[in-house]
């Protein structure tokens, strides 16, 4: 994947060549909305810091198997901080049961 502004240095006949062979996905942040480029600017610099650096990996297919690898650990057992040291799995789980329990108490009020 291919993440960018729509800044137009980067559409250009070059980088769609280049995309296009090696099957490479492009990703554009959404017209006028600079936050959503910042969410994949942070999520591929923890990719390439806890993840790419200093690796090498034989095959594509090697690649697929550890990078699948990493995000089932980055998931569902890796604790982040700004997620009260939980898992995003579990953060996730844990605010839909509270979520649920404060929809059923205001249906029982009604």
């Amino acid at each position: 994947m291919f993440h960018t502004d729509r800044g137009c240095e980067f559409k250009n006949q070059i980088i769609d060549e280049a995309l296009e062979t090696f099957n490479i996905k492009r990703s554009l942040s959404l017209k006028g909305c600079p936050y959503d480029n910042a969410v994949a600017e942070a999520t591929f610099k923890i990719i390439k810091t806890e993840f790419v650096k200093k690796r090498h990996f034989d095959s594509l297919e090697e690649l697929h198997r550890e990078f699948k690898d990493y995000v089932h650990w980055f998931n569902h057992l890796r604790i982040h901080g700004t997620l009260d040291y939980l898992s995003p799995v579990e953060y996730k789980v844990t605010h839909l049961r509270k979520l649920s329990s404060l929809v059923l108490m205001i249906q029982n009020l009604y």
